[in-house]
């Protein structure tokens, strides 16, 4: 069979694009504190201050990965007074459901 009858390796493929797409967002996730976020947020919504409590890293680098992940659409927020809560969406649950049903 020839390489080139993959759809998923052609390099001008939309599979190709599905793949480098999928890969990035794996990349994305794979660091420890952003899964620890994903694995908080999977239960309920949080601030911004209950995750730091949880997690234990500084404000700026959670206020760092909670804004990637809200780049890539796994969550939202929400302005209540002074608290910004987190939450993930529905593109986040599935991804979370699958990432830890991995485990």
């Amino acid at each position: 069979m020839k390489m080139n009858s993959y759809s998923c390796c052609s390099a001008v493929s939309d599979q190709s694009k599905r793949i480098t797409k999928i890969s990035s967002l794996l990349q994305l996730v794979s660091e420890g504190n952003k899964l620890q976020i994903l694995c908080i947020l999977k239960h309920k919504e949080h601030c911004v201050c209950e995750l730091r409590k949880h997690i234990g890293i500084s404000q700026s680098l959670l206020s760092h990965h909670l804004k990637c992940l809200k780049d890539i659409s796994m969550v939202e927020d929400r302005k209540q007074g002074l608290r910004v809560y987190y939450k993930l969406t529905k593109k986040g649950k599935q991804i979370v459901d699958g990432v830890f049903s991995i485990i």
